[in-house]
């Protein structure tokens, strides 16, 4: 199918691309993808868009008309490859005012939805997906790292998926701000205080001797029941009555972070890593086997959660809409990636191919 572009993001894996292009098709080869471009090719940015169908390919089944609004998987197929449409030279994407996807890639923009926050359906697909593999639930405290373009998606969906307390870290006032207008409960600044300040408050467990404590008191009062203690617990465990453990979203992608998170979180913390880290990172393992912290690493999304993000949008249950901070036409793009080093003023800019000018 070629559509018309209506708006397309631009994404922080484009910033990266932009400057560690042969280091990423590397690390992508080693997983077995053999399409991602070098440098020295030509490349089409541009996998966050919407638009509308221009004309119908070869095979297609013409469900929808002509002019019909439309969001993208940025996924087609090359006979027996799939590339990611703009990550590839063969595949151009929607830095552009037409792009060619896939038919069974589209999904119809529901509720008059503007073209504005319908091409935030795939960086949000990427934060429910985080969010879905972070398991969080509505009592639990999450705790936001890095209120970047990355991060403020997170916390618009753990606000969707009903997370009752959303802790958010960010050195720049300005993302702060927008942390605030996306859901976030409370904002940290982390050169004045630790997002893990309050461990306490929330009921974590903030050292070993809490851990060793928490055990051996606990077989102490089961010792008085006249029940087997050893049932009294496995029922206690069934029912839920675990140590409460926060869960934390990395979400800066800077070396040093993960080791800082480690250092800093609660015992038996859920860690979801979901910034890309483009260099080689070190951390202390026996740190992390002695919190018990898990570590969970996520890219992506499903077809389905893809879709689930553009409804959650278009029926106001992610607000998605402080992200946005700036348009710029085709012209504009280069100023525009030069913007985006500004965390003060911007998180996601989108392109409108029929723009002239910029709008920062």
């Amino acid at each position: 199918m070629l559509l018309n572009v209506r708006r397309c993001g631009i994404c922080g894996s484009d910033l990266h691309v932009r400057h560690h292009c042969d280091h990423m098709r590397q690390l992508m080869g080693r997983v077995g993808y053999m399409n991602f471009p070098s440098a020295d090719q030509p490349l089409v940015f541009g996998h966050e868009f919407c638009g509308e169908v221009a004309e119908f390919g070869p095979g297609s089944g013409r469900k929808l008309r002509t002019g019909a609004r439309v969001c993208a998987l940025p996924m087609i197929r090359h006979g027996d490859d799939i590339d990611a449409i703009g990550l590839s030279g063969r595949s151009p994407g929607a830095y552009a005012e037409q792009v060619v996807v896939d038919e069974a890639m589209m999904v119809p923009i529901p509720n008059g939805l503007s073209d504005e926050l319908a091409a935030l359906t795939e960086p949000m697909a990427v934060a429910w997906h985080a969010v879905r593999r972070s398991e969080a639930a509505k009592g639990d405290v999450a705790i936001v790292i890095g209120c970047g373009p990355v991060g403020l998606g997170v916390i618009c969906m753990l606000k969707a998926r009903g997370v009752r307390t959303i802790i958010a870290s960010d050195f720049s006032g300005g993302r702060r701000a927008l942390a605030q207008q996306c859901g976030a409960d409370i904002v940290i600044n982390p050169a004045h205080e630790s997002p893990y300040a309050s461990w306490q408050e929330y009921g974590f467990i903030g050292n070993l001797p809490g851990l060793l404590e928490l055990g051996v008191s606990t077989r102490e009062k089961l010792g008085k029941l006249p029940l087997p203690w050893w049932h009294v617990w496995r029922l206690a465990e069934a029912i839920g009555l675990n140590p409460r453990r926060p869960v934390i979203f990395e979400c800066v992608g800077v070396p040093g972070v993960l080791q800082n998170i480690v250092d800093g979180a609660p015992l038996q913390s859920r860690i979801v890593v979901v910034g890309v880290c483009m260099q080689e990172d070190r951390f202390e393992p026996a740190m992390a086997i002695n919190k018990e912290v898990d570590l969970r690493f996520v890219l992506g999304y499903s077809p389905l959660e893809y879709r689930d993000a553009l409804h959650m949008i278009a029926e106001g249950k992610a607000n998605c809409t402080p992200m946005i901070t700036g348009t710029v036409g085709l012209d504009g793009v280069s100023e525009a990636f030069r913007a985006l080093g500004d965390p003060e003023k911007h998180a996601k800019i989108l392109i409108d191919p029929q723009c002239i000018g910029a709008s920062l």
